[in-house]
């Protein structure tokens, strides 16, 4: 199915093509038909499955059709809580590439930051707000933020809303939302709390189910490379010598570090572009376009860039940047390895993302072989030593592989398959 054929507005397809989507997920083809009919729904389902294109779609649409006035204040219509500031910030990029031809206004709000533009936005008017839960009571308590005029109410991650203690803020806000409203909840699993959360906000949902992105693949050969950050494109310059290394897709944490690392391959004679939210629309489908055909052969990519992006025959994923959401890692990786064919990831580590190392492991639930002999090693601690997942020998050995100096771990033919992991009993 296309995205054509889920009554979705023209200006949004438009929007949709320059963002690079060609066909639907599972959860997209199955909740945003529903969403346009102003159903409540909920939603199991972890980050990289498609999720925030799900809802942002039918909202961006659903605003659409109020024909909003073009000046002037506007009162808040649509309040999408999340857990962390990582994720807002994602959600409202998704909100601003979506709408991009759409004259909805969209707005970030959290904490741990001043909130002179926060509230200078909000005073401007939005349509669209993403929050936090302790900044957005904050403001609130403020007077800078009223809800009577809200028509949709998004609640993502909601079981990490519960680990990371959020869940009585969550339920200060829920109260004071108009009763009136559409409803989407959204958890990558259903603990009691949350459950029973879902039945006191949502009328008569859909429940839309998407089995979640395996947490590893097994013709996915992972590895991890322990490496200063003034070395990391240095790093990446010597793998990509390894022919085998015929397609790669390299992520960065931001736009400006993704132009940095396509400037620096491009004077080290690798062939690289970048796809990112401040290119053209022209520009981002050139790019793929030549990676697709082979034109290119490193395609440089921040997260939300690459979300819809199919392409086949990935040889290699290589995290530049390691994620701040454990799931991420998930999303990125499965990219290469599809279809049956083999593939690798490579991960960069700095002394700073030892930390988002052990949360990866620690999700994935089972050890990352680290690469110790290479060019531009460094000496960290080992994250997989306190993450409480017990290793085999043979899972032990593979952290410290006897690399030959041609760096032949790049030949698919002669890898070995990762290990299956080996919880530690309670």
């Amino acid at each position: 199915m296309s995205f054509d054929k889920l009554n979705i507005i023209e200006p949004i397809l438009r929007a949709l093509e320059a963002e690079g989507y060609e066909i639907p997920t599972p959860i997209q083809e199955q909740a945003i038909p529903p969403l346009l009919l102003g159903r409540d729904v909920l939603g199991s389902a972890q980050t990289g499955t498609g999720k925030t294109a799900a809802f942002a779609i039918p909202i961006l649409q659903h605003l659409t059709a109020l024909n909003l006035p073009a000046k002037g204040p506007r009162p808040i219509k649509t309040l999408i809580l999340t857990p962390t500031r990582e994720l807002a910030l994602q959600i409202k990029e998704s909100f601003d590439g979506y709408g991009r031809f759409l004259k909805i206004r969209n707005a970030v709000i959290f904490g741990g930051v001043s909130q002179g533009s926060q509230t200078d936005a909000l005073r401007a008017g939005v349509d669209v707000l993403v929050a936090t839960p302790g900044r957005l009571l904050d403001l609130m308590d403020q007077g800078f933020i009223h809800l009577e005029s809200l028509t949709v109410f998004v609640l993502d991650e909601a079981d990490r809303m519960l680990d990371m203690g959020f869940i009585h803020d969550v339920k200060k806000v829920i109260a004071k939302l108009p009763a009136k409203r559409q409803t989407m909840l959204f958890s990558a699993t259903m603990p009691p709390e949350i459950a029973e959360l879902s039945k006191s906000i949502l009328i008569n949902p859909i429940r839309i189910a998407v089995v979640p992105v395996e947490m590893t693949v097994d013709a996915i050969d992972q590895k991890v490379y322990f490496v200063a950050k003034k070395n990391k494109t240095r790093l990446l310059v010597t793998l990509l010598e390894d022919p085998a290394v015929s397609s790669a897709l390299v992520f960065s944490r931001t736009k400006h570090g993704a132009n940095k690392i396509v400037k620096e391959l491009t004077l080290a004679h690798v062939n690289a572009d970048a796809i990112h939210g401040n290119k053209s629309q022209t520009a981002r489908q050139q790019a793929l376009g030549d990676f697709k055909a082979k034109k290119t052969r490193i395609l440089v990519a921040t997260d939300i860039a690459a979300r819809g992006l199919d392409i086949d025959h990935l040889s290699h994923v290589i995290n530049y940047d390691l994620p701040e959401v454990p799931e991420t890692y998930i999303h990125r990786i499965g990219r290469t390895g599809r279809a049956g064919l083999e593939g690798a990831a490579i991960s960069f580590c700095d002394v700073d993302e030892l930390p988002l190392l052990r949360d990866i492991v620690r999700h994935i639930k089972r050890p990352i072989p680290i690469v110790r002999n290479h060019p531009h090693a460094e000496s960290y601690p080992d994250p997989l030593s306190v993450t409480g997942i017990a290793k085999s020998p043979k899972q032990m050995s593979a952290d410290e592989p006897r690399e030959p100096k041609n760096f032949s771990r790049f030949d698919m033919k002669n890898k070995s398959k990762p290990q299956p992991p080996t919880e530690k009993k309670e």
